[in-house]
């Protein structure tokens, strides 16, 4: 194996011993005290404060206090200045923000690095534009902000997800309290420092760290708008806690996505899809193309050519330029990997995996191939969130579609083939909220994103997206 020179990203960013809540404009301590692990070595990176009920209650009375007296009556325009202002600080410490986001999360560096932060920004730059025309995007001619939103967002895409919510909720005029994922605050904590040098009025932003508990907190408080990304379980929750109220609620939920290869796809380009599509950040994305249905025809070409190309994934080191699969975020959820694929294992799939050596500290799983796959089986039916793939197959275009839809989510789904029609045929039986064509996990904060049936509804990006965050 060839010796590689060490990235620029190598060298460590500087990151506090310590970081407390943001709370209208400044950092004050919480009720306690957690610590944030990198996943990569185990080691304790910072600790963190945690929010209590009275911290959520100080952040919305103070959010509460920005949008009716500063945030609300300011004009889009001069709230499309600050959106742009955070954009522009976004890239000028993109690669603090990058490894930041490695360290914290697991991710390859060049995952952070080339689409994590870039798409952040891009989504500020893009939602900056609608500040002063939101009466022209089709949503009535007056639309006015909710008020204060309450968003939480889940460990997978810690800055990205943010940006999804805080982007547009600032946009249309509505003041936020968000609440990262417990085992991946430092981004968002890093973005309310970015918030004091955009010199954004205080409150209009506010940022709680903590558990489930604070999440509970910021969901029962009195918001207006509740916006949630994370499991179908949690998301199950939300929904019947803001039931009978006023709260206008958006979830984007869980996922286990079809990516079905006719015999007439470009082969070397679907297996390229392939991997992107679940080996993409270990997996750890709602959208992933955990499911594979190949046409019978061509499944020993499909199936060769994959095996071929995971063989050559690295996996390792996430601060390593060159690395294609990180750690896994959590020792929790290793064990979930862990436990599901023995699942796999045991009801009668076949399972592959490539020769590689892992770290012996950190958390870390191969990336794993079943084959034999049956519809019933758990990995089949389950949302692994890890760089597990079930391959099955398929004889006609009504199995595949079938097969790709007996699913309790519906989420996103892949098609690939050289037949425009044949796309389009699929794409309209397809019970996904985003079909992507001969490629996968394309993004783009123009595009709306969101689920049907336990994948959620409302969707985030767009001109769609801005709907959720007005009264209309």
């Amino acid at each position: 194996m060839f010796e590689y020179a060490p990235a620029p990203e190598s060298v460590r960013p500087d990151i506090k011993e310590h970081y407390g809540l943001f709370i209208d404009g400044e950092f004050a301590d919480g009720q306690d005290v957690f610590k944030s692990v990198n996943p990569a070595t185990e080691e304790v990176l910072f600790t963190v404060a945690e929010a209590g009920e009275a911290d959520v209650a100080r952040a919305v009375a103070a959010a509460r206090r920005a949008q009716e007296t500063v945030w609300g009556p300011m004009s889009g325009t001069e709230r499309g200045k600050y959106l742009f202002r955070i954009a522009r600080l976004l890239q000028e410490r993109a690669r603090e923000f990058a490894v930041a986001e490695s360290l914290d999360n697991g991710k390859p560096i060049k995952e952070t690095r080339d689409f994590d932060v870039p798409t952040a920004a891009q989504h500020f730059f893009y939602h900056a534009g609608w500040a002063d025309k939101l009466a022209y995007a089709g949503l009535g001619s007056d639309p006015k902000p909710l008020g204060v939103v309450g968003q939480v967002i889940p460990w997978n895409f810690p800055l990205l997800m943010l940006a999804w919510k805080i982007a547009p909720a600032l946009a249309c005029g509505n003041t936020v309290v968000l609440k990262p994922a417990e085992t991946t605050p430092l981004t968002a904590l890093m973005f309310a420092e970015l918030c004091q040098e955009a010199d954004l009025p205080a409150g209009v932003v506010n940022i709680l760290p903590g558990a489930g508990a604070a999440g509970a907190a910021v969901v029962n408080s009195p918001v207006d708008k509740v916006a949630f990304t994370g499991s179908t379980a949690v998301g199950r929750a939300i929904a019947k806690a803001v039931a009978g109220s006023k709260k206008k609620v958006t979830l984007e939920l869980g996922g286990k996505a079809a990516n079905i290869v006719f015999d007439d796809a470009p082969i070397d380009q679907a297996v390229e899809g392939i991997v992107n599509g679940i080996f993409f950040n270990q997996g750890h994305v709602c959208c992933a193309g955990s499911r594979l249905l190949v046409q019978e025809s061509v499944a020993d070409e499909v199936l060769a050519r994959l095996k071929e190309r995971v063989s050559t994934l690295r996996v390792g080191d996430p601060l390593d330029k060159n690395t294609d699969i990180g750690a896994i975020n959590s020792a929790e959820q290793l064990a979930r990997i862990t436990a599901l694929t023995e699942a796999g294992r045991g009801e009668g799939a076949d399972v592959w995996q490539p020769a590689c050596d892992l770290p012996e500290n950190g958390f870390w799983f191969r990336p794993t191939v079943f084959t034999g796959v049956q519809q019933s089986m758990r990995i089949a039916q389950e949302e692994i969130f890890g760089p597990v793939l079930s391959v099955l197959t398929f004889r006609t275009p009504d199995e595949a579609i079938a097969k790709a839809n007996n699913t309790p989510y519906g989420l996103s789904a892949g098609v690939w083939t050289e037949k425009g029609s044949k796309i389009l045929w699929a794409a309209e039986r397809l019970r996904a909220g985003v079909v992507w064509a001969n490629t996968f996990n394309q993004f783009d904060a123009a595009s709306p994103f969101g689920g049907l049936k336990e994948s959620g509804y409302g969707r985030e990006g767009g001109r769609q997206g801005l709907e959720a965050y007005l009264d209309v």
